[in-house]
């Protein structure tokens, strides 16, 4: 196919496989484009696949490199008939709820209408008590309203209010607007007088009435004329009702001064992105409206900006928006965007705000149902899961770590179900109100009071293998899940009940040079095995670093609460890894100011900054008398808190030392049951309960003690030693004893010279 440069209305032009050229010669140059190729233009064809071969006259038989393979389109995706879908779906995920999410609490909504109730009845209690000062008021501007009233007559009546405009009609010497507006005049005082004549008249004839009623009538109707006469009566300047509720001058908070106070952060990418396009480079991606007591605001940030680039500046933004830094709450939303800002500026410095605990007045508790632990920025009540659950809190000292503490053993306290272990060791006895609800407790900083704590992590560990073969022995329909439940834990006999023990100033049972080790080891077993046996270690540090708080015990916790801290290596120490680079900075805080505030990870879906409860020493005593009561009327003290002195510094044993010992080199491979019945005769006090244990159990609770060593069990072809056929059952490797017991000794040597 020829294309010709001629005059563009040839008629050859019009076949419908040529296009037009234009004319060269004129200086309109255009590429040629084969029309051929121009209507494939969505879903080009390789060469190969053309029905036509090329010829010499055609666009591929071209000057220039001859390009092979097919024509991919990369910058025009197909359409799909599911955008309309993925659209809609994008929508979905915003949209708001039917039900307001304070009614979907049933303790937020009591909360949000026991605060409603509370406010109108503190109003009408307040005016009800002021009625005899504005009954003064009102008899005070009684003769006012009289005289403005009389006066109000008199003018309406004769038609005063159209003077000004009849001696403007004189002045201007315009006689037939003045007669027009005399006879108007004269007309309207006519009408008015008869008006005025008949009300008096009928107030006559109801003061004479009134006069022969009695008494409650004639104080009631002279009452009613007082106020009339008093609100006719108020000066302008000076209202009568006084407020009850002083209205606040916080100010509203509007897109504008979001925005204004963004921009002054510093943040270059917000900068850059304002100045190229004000109107869109911070996107409101909701209306700006109320949220509890203060202002929310959903915003998208420019491209780029990330949620921890804003939290960073919360000091700076909380100076642009002219409110106290702890009314500035900014987090964001990960499920959606990094990018995703839920901006909370509230009324009231949450460093102010007092939270009272429900267990003040409560009865009982249900472990179950988690603690009531305090409320977030927004006035929402927040309870932390503890069964199931580790905790860990840190912060620097005289922050309201010892309080939050406090808080916890109170819960535990008032579920007589729950065996509560109290490890205080800083000696000042904050939490000796617990002592008579505790199994174990100790309070003090010396050697014995950290002797008494590791031995209970030691029996914390063996109740931990204890509760591991009893759970599995449990038939399935008591026990689907392998987990303690409240039904298993209500069966007292069963021994399953939550196992609450705390260790308040954890570091200085870590860090010792004689129990922390061993300490620290079986408090890394307790945490990743004993979660799901009803088994709770509440661990409390001011000082979080390697040495006083274990790795493997601050990477496995599930729950961690962080108050002021000094750095980001204390902070992500506490927080867990990358807390500090995503904006999860307990740094924030003011020291003391903020005591009381912290950063709770674990407890709900998302970070959530927390004010505690406070429970001082008189009420965390109520609470404790309380929870002692309800203990002894179910029969569920025990141990110390019935007088009873477990033997301290019970005997210790190395079950790795202990397997080598009764497994002679001679034996490379022996069965778990056969290694269970020696450990017994080695050790009866201490291995005695796992002989006399049925069935697989006996096997099980040997590859559940050697997990935390990461020796792994197998099967093992043997004979018994009472005599019989061989067979294939599961075993451990005496080489594998051993290299766990290099490696642990080779740890220990390099942590003791650093």
């Amino acid at each position: 196919m020829t294309h010709q440069q001629d005059n563009p209305n040839h008629e050859d032009d019009k076949d419908p496989d040529r296009s037009a050229a234009p004319d060269h010669e004129n200086g309109k140059d255009a590429d040629i484009v084969h029309l051929d190729t121009a209507r494939a233009g969505r879903q080009p064809q390789s060469p190969a696949d053309r029905s036509e071969p090329d010829t010499e006259d055609s666009p591929a038989n071209t000057d220039g490199p001859v390009l092979e393979g097919a024509v991919v389109r990369v910058d025009q995706p197909s359409p799909t008939a599911a955008d309309w879908r993925t659209a809609l779906e994008a929508k979905a995920r915003s949209r708001q709820p039917i039900v307001p999410l304070w009614l979907r609490s049933r303790a937020e909504a009591i909360e949000t209408v026991r605060w409603i109730s509370l406010h109108y009845l503190h109003v009408a209690g307040y005016q009800v008590s002021r009625v005899p000062l504005y009954g003064g008021r009102l008899t005070a501007r009684a003769p006012r309203g009289f005289l403005r009233l009389v006066g109000g007559v008199i003018k309406w009546t004769f038609d005063l209010e159209g003077e000004p405009v009849r001696l403007a009609a004189v002045q201007k010497a315009d006689p037939e607007a003045y007669l027009k507006l005399s006879r108007q005049r004269d007309t309207r005082v006519r009408l008015r007088t008869l008006v005025s004549i008949t009300a008096l008249v009928t107030l006559l004839i109801a003061g004479f009435i009134v006069a022969d009623q009695t008494n409650p009538v004639q104080w009631m109707t002279l009452a009613i004329a007082i106020a009339t006469l008093g609100i006719l009566g108020k000066p302008a300047d000076r209202p009568l009702i006084n407020r009850a509720v002083v209205p606040s001058t916080v100010e509203k908070l509007t897109s504008d001064i979001v925005i204004r106070s963004l921009t002054v952060l510093g943040i270059a990418g917000i900068n850059q992105a304002i100045a190229k396009n004000p109107k869109d480079a911070i996107r409101f991606v909701a209306p700006i409206t109320r949220d509890g007591p203060g202002w929310r605001a959903d915003i998208d940030l420019p491209y780029g900006v990330t949620v921890a680039d804003v939290m960073d500046k919360r000091d700076r933004m909380a100076s642009a928006l002219r409110r106290p830094l702890g009314c500035i709450w900014p987090e964001g939303d990960s499920t959606i965007h990094e990018g995703r800002l839920i901006l909370w500026v509230g009324d009231k410095d949450l460093s102010k705000t007092v939270v009272k605990s429900p267990l003040l007045k409560a009865s009982s508790h249900d472990l179950f149902k988690g603690i009531p632990f305090g409320c977030d920025p927004r006035g929402r009540a927040v309870a932390v899961p503890v069964v199931e659950q580790n905790i860990l809190i840190g912060s620097q000292p005289g922050q309201g770590k010892t309080a939050s503490v406090r808080v916890l053993a109170s819960g535990a306290a008032l579920d007589p179900s729950a065996e509560l272990w109290i490890h205080e060791l800083k000696g000042t006895g904050d939490l000796d109100p617990h002592e008579q609800n505790c199994h174990r407790y100790v309070s003090g900083i010396e050697d014995e009071a950290i002797g008494y704590a590791a031995d209970s992590l030691m029996l914390l560990r063996k109740e931990v293998m204890r509760r591991a073969a009893a759970l599995k022995a449990l038939p399935p329909d008591l026990c689907p899940d392998k987990k303690v439940t409240r039904q298993i834990a209500d069966k007292r006999s069963l021994g399953l009940h939550p196992l609450v023990a705390i260790f308040d100033e954890c570091q200085n049972l870590f860090a010792h040079a004689e129990y922390g080790d061993k300490a620290g080891e079986d408090a890394e077993f307790i945490i990743k095995l004993g979660r799901a046996l009803g088994v709770i270690l509440v661990l409390a540090t001011q000082r979080p670093d390697k040495d006083s708080l274990p790795t493997g015990i601050s990477a496995n916790v599930t729950i961690r609460f962080c108050l002021r801290v000094a750095g980001q290596l204390e902070n992500d120490m506490i927080l867990g890894t990358s807390a500090y680079k995503n904006g999860i900075r307990a740094t924030v805080f003011q020291p003391k100011v903020d005591a009381g505030i912290g950063y709770l990870l674990g407890a709900t879906p998302m970070p959530k900054v927390v004010r505690t409860a406070y429970l001082d020493t008189p009420a965390t005593q109520r609470i404790a008398d309380r929870a002692h009561a309800l203990r002894a009327s179910t029969g569920a003290l025990s141990g110390h808190a019935l007088g009873e002195t477990p033997e301290q510094h019970a005997p210790t044993f190395d079950l790795l030392a202990d397997i080598l010992a009764v497994v002679p080199p001679s034996e490379a491979k022996v069965w778990n049951e056969a290694v269970v019945d020696r450990l017994a005769e080695l050790r009866p006090d201490i291995y005695g309960p796992w002989a006399r244990l049925e069935g697989g159990a006996k096997t099980a609770q040997l590859t559940t003690a050697l997990k935390p060593y990461g020796i792994k069990t197998m099967q093992v072809w043997g004979t018994p030693e009472s005599g019989g056929k061989g067979a294939n059952r599961i075993g451990v490797a005496r080489d594998d004893i051993t290299t766990a017991i290099t490696h642990r000794d080779r740890g220990r040597g390099s942590s003791a010279a650093s």
